[in-house]
């Protein structure tokens, strides 16, 4: 059950440790004091009307189409606009009008089909089924099951069927293998399930589980955010335009072998997150939700409300009762029968506001945060979502979409906020785009780039990322293509000469990705196929690329073959994610910044117990360049960009042993010497810390 909550309409319980940790908040404590209050006050009607949020969130077991335990079939539907409901499919023929449903109070309709004569189930496993809905205006439409746990494309057309997923016992999958725990220093790898594989088809959630699972643990990710996975009629959507959000996308395999990714998962010690699409719906009607009783609103606002101009999609009514109880069964569905660990919140910057950040930036004043723009009611859903993960699955992990830096996004609901995890550092991946696009790389600024790096909300945990999947798509470059272009047709290949342009891309593809990964947040996060440089652009098959897969795949291939430079970026990606396993930095405080000095291009500063030294220079090396340290030791490099298995030179003699010199440096109490050459990142530790 649910740990207990104060449910009486009251201020956060625990709202002072908000303050203490951010005293401008105080002059909004009116704001999240009403928000709190919503939240309790609709916690308390679950507990008064459903028997508790355990209860209610279980509620994808008793709506849809379920066989029962004797062989029949139950099945009940929420449709208040519906002048009736029938149920056809496989099993009668197809016949509209054979299996009616029975209208029950507050516009829900059941139907009991009853066991065959001889016991069997009337519905067979694997079978296509439509909920046939009887519209105001006489019409009788075909719709799925908005809780429809599996569909398929219809052979004669385009649009998904529902399939009736009921397995025999001896083809449910069984987990094998306990949750690991969940890690604090989070590194994960964001994955689309479609395109992991070198081969121009979609590929599937085996090969997913056979092929690339190895691969990611190999590389010290300890989390996967699977993306794409809610099931969407549209491929090119890149799984963002979801139609049925009880179903795995059928289109890389059944459920159970989604069961069976996540579980070997599970048992390589590496956690699953989903990433979630409750900010809108794909407005497709045949077999989606939109007018799934005939009417605009249902399950979403009605008039301008109810659709985001940029999207063209549907916008939820987080307010009504029967929305509540979907979304919350949804997450649900998939913690408990998927076994999930958590959740990666798409589009909550659209879900926070009315205007959904539509031609809105944001300073960072707090008049932003507050007031009648903001949408409490889908602030309120988000934090019934996290108090029902985080308590009836400890441990389990939630991370917000959000570019607004809304304040209190990632604090506790029982201190007044919304009760995320992690936010993601969405700034941090335009502004390396914007550096490479912009600027060269001789008139960067120093303290912009550590700027961006740090400017987080006090206790507030960011994950940080130097490249997004949006940078992936076509019309946008990755930032190896950033900065390599072209000749990483013509000079990726061991044997071809190293021009300056392929010298500069291997050297800064490892400097960004370590100082975002050891200075930019809390967890790290890789977009798959970029910790190797993943040349060109991603496109899915549609009518303008003539249906092509060319670009809707990660070749692997590259990275696998010895003669080419990938293989030399993705050693430096496990170096580093194994470098911070042994040297955690992700799940410490924030870094103490000694140095960012603009002439010499030189950044230097220290987290956990490392040390890190970043020389951007295009041309300038520095031997004996002064490092304040703030521990008295002998440190050691660690890590090093510039080591010949990650592309570099190996300019650095790693025998050195660097003592601590007793007289401060740049505000520490120590400094050590370093010899730094252009464009090179170092990690040093003290040599008592390193094994």
């Amino acid at each position: 059950m649910a740990a207990s909550i104060d449910t009486t309409p009251s201020s956060a319980p625990n709202i002072d440790r908000l303050f203490r940790d951010d005293e401008n908040l105080r002059y909004f404590e009116d704001d999240i004091k009403y928000r709190y209050e919503m939240f309790a006050k609709t916690l308390k009607e679950i507990e008064e009307k459903e028997g508790g949020l355990d209860q209610f969130s279980m509620s994808y077991k008793q709506f849809g189409i379920h066989r029962r335990s004797d062989n029949g079939i139950y099945c009940m539907e929420w449709a208040p606009a519906a002048e009736g409901l029938c149920l056809r499919g496989e099993f009668n023929n197809w016949n509209r009008l054979t299996h009616p449903y029975t209208k029950l109070e507050f516009g829900k309709w059941e139907l009991n089909i009853p066991p065959n004569p001889d016991g069997s189930c009337p519905i067979k496993h694997g079978t296509r089924l439509k909920v046939v809905v009887l519209c105001k205006d006489g019409m009788l439409v075909d719709r799925n099951s908005p809780w429809s746990s599996y569909v398929l494309r219809s052979d004669a057309s385009t649009i998904y069927d529902q399939i009736f997923w009921s397995p025999p016992p001896a083809e449910v999958y069984q987990f094998q293998h306990p949750k690991p725990p969940v890690p604090g220093n989070l590194k994960i790898y964001e994955a689309h399930i479609g395109i992991a594989s070198p081969e121009p088809k979609v590929a599937s959630y085996d090969n997913f589980t056979d092929n690339v699972l190895p691969r990611i643990k190999d590389l010290g990710y300890n989390a996967i955010q699977l993306m794409a996975v809610m099931e969407h009629a549209y491929y090119a959507c890149f799984g963002y335009q979801v139609t049925s959000f009880f179903a795995a996308a059928s289109r890389f395999g059944t459920p159970e072998q989604l069961k069976r990714l996540i579980d070997v998962a599970h048992s390589l010690g590496v956690v699953v997150l989903l990433d979630v699409v409750h900010s809108h719906a794909a407005n497709n009607i045949l077999d989606g939700l939109n007018e799934f009783d005939g009417s605009k609103s249902c399950h979403f606002h009605s008039g301008p409300r109810g659709t985001h101009e940029l999207w063209d999609s549907r916008l939820f009514n987080y307010k009504h009762w029967e929305i509540l109880r979907f979304l919350l069964s949804d997450l649900r569905m998939f913690l408990e029968e998927f076994k999930f660990d958590g959740f990666r919140f798409d589009g909550v910057t659209s879900m926070l506001y009315h205007h959904h950040g539509i031609g809105t930036g944001f300073s960072g004043g707090y008049h932003e945060y507050f007031g009648m723009h903001v949408d409490t009611d889908a602030l309120v859903y988000m934090m019934l979502a996290n108090h029902m993960t985080h308590t009836l699955y400890p441990g389990s992990i939630t991370i917000a979409e959000d570019v607004s830096g809304m304040p209190a996004l990632c604090k506790p609901v029982d201190e007044g906020g919304t009760g995320f995890d992690y936010r993601l550092a969405m700034a941090i991946p335009d502004n390396w785009i914007k550096h490479l696009k912009e600027k060269s790389d001789d008139n960067w600024n120093m303290a912009q780039v550590v700027w961006i790096l740090i400017n987080r909300r006090h206790r507030e945990k960011c994950i940080a990322y130097a490249e997004s999947h949006d940078q992936a798509l076509v019309g946008d470059k990755t930032l190896a293509f950033w900065l390599m272009d072209k000749e990483m047709y013509t000079h990726m290949s061991v044997m071809s000469d190293r021009t300056v342009v392929i010298d500069r891309g291997l050297a800064l593809h490892k400097m960004i990705r370590l100082i975002t990964h050891s200075l930019g947040g809390e967890g790290y996060l890789n977009f798959i196929g970029n910790e190797f440089g993943h040349p060109e652009w991603l496109d899915f098959p549609r009518a303008g690329n003539n249906n092509s897969y060319h670009y809707a795949r990660r070749q692997f291939n590259l990275v696998d073959d010895d003669t080419l430079r990938y293989k030399l970026l993705n050693n430096f990606d496990r170096a580093m994610n194994t470098t911070e396993d042994k040297l955690p930095w992700l799940n410490t405080d924030q870094a103490y910044i000694s140095c960012k000095h603009e002439s010499d291009k030189v950044i230097v500063f220290e987290r956990g117990v490392c040390v890190f030294v970043f020389n951007f220079h295009p041309t300038s090396s520095y031997t004996d360049y002064n490092v304040g340290v703030e521990k008295s030791a002998v440190y050691r490099i660690v890590l090093d960009t510039d080591l010949v298995e990650f592309g570099g030179q190996s300019r650095i003699d790693h025998n050195t042993a660097h003592t601590t010199i007793n007289s401060g440096w740049n505000g520490r109490s120590h400094h050590i010497k370093v010899y730094i050459p252009s464009r090179v990142g170092l990690v040093l530790a003290p040599e008592d810390f390193i094994q």
